[in-house]
């Protein structure tokens, strides 16, 4: 039996294990993948406080892995099946093992949106900037997206691209102006304006890709074997087990202590209704969700 079990290993989620830890509670974070979840695998953190020169979103993770396994807490990478919430005891069901606890604390994010689009299964679509972006030097890379997300991966790759566009649906860069200035800098990236892409072909790696111009309709094909698309197109909240909850657009409504409608179950980061979604508020939200879960147990 644990006090607190966190669903989850982003910045919300290891931020609220590290507070629960310190308050005397058995705590256990378990995460399907990394410590570090969708931020662990951006090519720069950026604005965070106090973060090092060049802050990578890998050394960020290395750094918050660190931190907690310091402070005692224990990480199962397991992947969460089946969460029964409601009652005195919690148990969390995972592909490995059950587990009960008093408190549990749902942090484990979102995932990136899919285009829906035909051929985005080939070989060279939806690509990592850090991971992938060394195989495509010279070559030229499509960024989806024109928010901060998009934009500050296209910043990454123009360093290594021969030529990067940038693919939004709006009419400009819908990014912060900090992000639209240094894209001002590149002579190397391209913006491509509401415009979608729709359909992308090849035999086993993408070939071909085809825009849509959202204000016109027309369409156009872009022939390029050794392309490379990197979507940045959003995300989904991984809230599909959480049955149990009433949701609000798929996000999960909390209270100022991130406590669901359920006693004893909280939210914490991007998974929660909220304004705003960054890492400071990540941390934030778990730094709560963790004191007010351990003030249960």
């Amino acid at each position: 039996m644990y006090d607190i079990i966190i669903i989850g290993a982003g910045p919300a989620g290891i931020s609220a294990a590290i507070y629960g830890k310190s308050r005397g509670k058995k705590v256990l974070v378990l995460e399907k993948n990394q410590v570090g979840g969708l931020i662990g695998t951006v090519s720069t953190v950026t604005h965070y406080t106090a973060i090092i020169k060049e802050e990578s979103g890998k050394t960020f993770a290395e750094r918050m892995k660190e931190q907690a396994i310091g402070a005692g807490v224990e990480i199962c990478y397991e992947n969460v099946t089946e969460t029964k919430l409601t009652g005195s005891t919690k148990t969390i069901v995972t592909d490995k093992n059950s587990y009960e606890c008093k408190t549990v604390i749902l942090a484990n994010g979102g995932s990136g949106r899919m285009l829906g689009i035909p051929g985005e299964s080939l070989k060279g679509v939806r690509l990592n900037a850090p991971k992938d972006g060394p195989d495509y030097k010279g070559k030229n890379v499509y960024v989806i997206g024109g928010a901060d997300g998009a934009v500050k991966e296209a910043l990454y790759l123009a360093q290594i691209a021969g030529k990067v566009t940038i693919v939004c649906v709006e009419d400009e860069l819908a990014c912060i102006q900090e992000f639209k200035d240094k894209v001002s800098l590149h002579d190397n990236i391209e913006i491509m304006p509401h415009s979608s892409l729709t359909a992308v072909y090849g035999s086993e790696r993408a070939e071909e890709l085809e825009f849509t111009d959202n204000n016109t309709g027309d369409k156009h094909v872009v022939k390029d074997a050794e392309c490379g698309v990197f979507v940045y197109a959003g995300i989904v909240p991984n809230t599909d087990m959480y049955t149990e909850l009433k949701l609000d657009g798929g996000y999960i409504p909390v209270d100022t202590s991130m406590q669901t409608e359920i006693p004893g179950v909280f939210a914490a980061g991007d998974i929660c209704v909220k304004k705003v979604r960054q890492v400071a508020t990540a941390v934030s939200d778990g730094a709560v969700a963790g004191i007010c879960a351990a003030a249960m147990c």
